[in-house]
């Protein structure tokens, strides 16, 4: 009996064994999808990234930036064309006194006027001619930055799916050792039920096989926290079941480290960008300087205006006035020659007559509001503008930019030297995990060789139960820490590829 037994426990402990050195993540779920049903997913850690990429909200907003510079270079470009202006007014003025120039007059009618001009200037300047080239160089450092903050995006994604990844595996090998438990105390009831255990072997065994789903339960949390914290990083809601399914067991090859710093020190975009802003500072210290520099303004434009009176019959009736008092005028001079025995001639007079015809001719002249425009003269101007002092403000930008500038190579070489510094330290980190790897997967077969041994051993009565605690104790801890430095490798690996700017595999 207790040869068959530990036969049949020693099949369920092998094959619970391989399970357990072979890393795989179970589903997990996340939460109920729509109509009841829950269809697993397979995610990729490329696939992590991808989605990442088009949904992490700081990388959206990071990308957004690059639009504003987009802009900035356009209006810079903008700035070596013509300014096109236009305007288009109106107004009303009531009727009665008005004031000008000293004089008072009486305006019976209100008055309706409208005007409009279209102007064209060009301003030119040193400093106009080198925004562009500035703008440029923003834009092209605003690029960098969104292949630096998406070369960011996918390390901190990277290691958010080793993290799941690695809780997903700690969690299946508590499986793996809650079943593990169970064998043994089905062992240690059927040696107590043959008189060669004893209860107190069954009550370890029950203890053990309770700590250990404990432990079960905790990893298990543990794997639905990690992986919900993945979700949150790729900007989306964990769907109802995933499959991590990018296989991380392998330990890959990277150039060596003289090859990383030097493609680090050419390809980082962090300091891609600074180099370019250090660029944009020097172009800044021209265009501080180009204040000295004189700048040119041509213009040019047409207008026109309306004047209209509300009330026709106000021009008319000043005509007929106008009219009447040039026909008593000549009356009276005619008079005066027939006195003094001139040839006189009354009837020439007549031509001062106001007729409907003037009066009508009057009114269409004065419906002119609001588009019959009277044109104004053309005109054109050109100046020329030195500027000769203003206080020190000239001295003061320059200096400005050339701080900026000292301050943004500096800025350069510090991060040219952490860059360094980084990778070298990156790539003894991945040495150092390769190495840890090997020691552990060693470790690890040699305590479940151990394992099994104290099962066989505590099956024939040849070793105690604590004896076979202790062995499934420490397997535990190999498997575990193999597990750990497995992933560890592979995050340093991910902080590596951060450091260098860009993937090695």
């Amino acid at each position: 009996m207790i040869d068959g037994l530990r036969f049949g426990a020693l099949l369920v402990l092998t094959g619970s064994m391989a399970a357990a050195q072979a890393p795989s993540v179970p589903p997990v779920p996340a939460a109920a999808s729509a109509g009841g049903d829950s269809v697993p997913m397979a995610l990729t850690m490329d696939a992590a990234v991808a989605l990442a990429q088009r949904n992490n909200p700081s990388y959206l907003q990071t990308v957004g930036s690059q639009r504003s510079a987009a802009a900035a270079l356009r209006s810079t470009y903008g700035g070596l064309m013509p300014q096109l202006s236009a305007s288009l007014g109106g107004g009303y003025q009531q009727g009665g006194q008005q004031i000008l120039s000293g004089s008072a007059l009486n305006v019976s009618s209100a008055v309706l006027n409208s005007n409009y001009n279209i102007g064209l200037t060009y301003t030119v300047g040193m400093s106009t001619l080198l925004a562009p080239r500035q703008a440029r160089a923003n834009l092209a450092a605003a690029a960098a930055d969104i292949t630096g903050a998406r070369e960011t995006l996918r390390a901190t994604v990277r290691q958010d799916y080793l993290t799941a990844q690695e809780s997903e595996d700690g969690s299946h090998l508590q499986d793996t050792l809650v079943a593990n438990a169970r064998v043994q105390l089905e062992l240690a009831k059927a040696r107590a039920a043959v008189g060669s255990g004893t209860a107190l072997d069954v009550q370890k065994a029950e203890v053990a096989l309770g700590q250990q789903q404990v432990q079960q339960l905790q990893a298990q949390n543990q794997a639905a926290i990690d992986l919900l914290r993945l979700f949150q990083q790729i900007g989306v809601p964990a769907p109802a079941r995933v499959t991590l399914t990018t296989a991380v067991s392998q330990v890959l090859s990277v150039p060596p480290l003289d090859a990383l710093i030097a493609m680090a020190q050419q390809q980082n975009p962090g300091i891609q960008a600074l180099r370019l802003r250090t660029q944009a500072a020097s172009v800044g210290v021209s265009i501080a300087r180009s204040a000295y520099t004189p700048t040119v303004s041509l213009g040019t434009g047409i207008g026109g205006y309306t004047y209209q009176y509300r009330d026709a019959n106000f021009l008319i009736g000043q005509q007929q006035a106008g009219l009447a008092a040039q026909q008593a005028s000549c009356i009276q001079q005619q008079q005066i020659l027939s006195a003094v025995g001139l040839a006189s001639d009354p009837s020439q007079c007549a031509a001062y007559t106001f007729t409907p015809a003037q009066a009508s001719a009057i009114r269409a002249q004065n419906d002119v509001f609001p588009f019959h425009f009277t044109q104004t003269p053309r005109s054109i101007s050109l100046s020329i503008s030195v500027p000769l002092f203003d206080g020190f403000v000239r001295e003061q930008r320059v200096q400005d930019a050339d701080v900026q500038w000292d301050n943004a190579r500096a800025q350069e070489r510090e991060r040219s030297l952490a860059l360094t510094a980084d990778v070298t330290a990156a790539y003894l980190t991945l040495q150092n995990a390769r190495q840890t790897v090997a020691l552990q997967t060693q470790n690890s077969a040699k305590a479940h060789q151990e394992l099994q041994y104290s099962q066989d051993q505590y099956a024939v009565g040849l070793a105690t139960f604590v004896d076979l605690t202790t062995s499934r104790a420490a397997y535990a801890q190999a498997e575990s820490d193999r597990i750990t430095a497995v992933y560890n490798y592979h995050k340093a690996l991910a902080a590596l590829e951060s450091s260098v700017g860009r993937p090695l595999q």
